[in-house]
């Protein structure tokens, strides 16, 4: 690494940003496994707000905007599907 001011910067911030995608990253899949394991009405009810994370998560660039479809359209699959 450079010994220059604006490169140690740099190193902190995506530091930072690497913590906090990590946080969002997990914090989206326990939601999405806690989804899956509840009753249909419950699915249902929270869905709207696993939709919501998983698109915040594509808008951040922390994963791709395809693999949030994907994962979206799995998750309502398996809501549907279920009695």
């Amino acid at each position: 690494m450079a010994n220059h001011k604006a490169t140690r910067k740099d190193v902190r911030q995506s530091a930072k940003r690497r913590e906090r995608n990590r946080y969002y990253g997990k914090t989206t899949r326990n939601a999405i496994r806690n989804l899956l394991a509840s009753d249909k009405t419950e699915a249902v009810a929270s869905l709207p707000k696993v939709i919501s994370m998983i698109d915040k998560l594509a808008k951040r660039n922390v994963i791709h905007k395809n693999k949030a479809s994907n994962i979206k359209s799995g998750i309502v699959k398996r809501i549907n599907a279920l009695a």
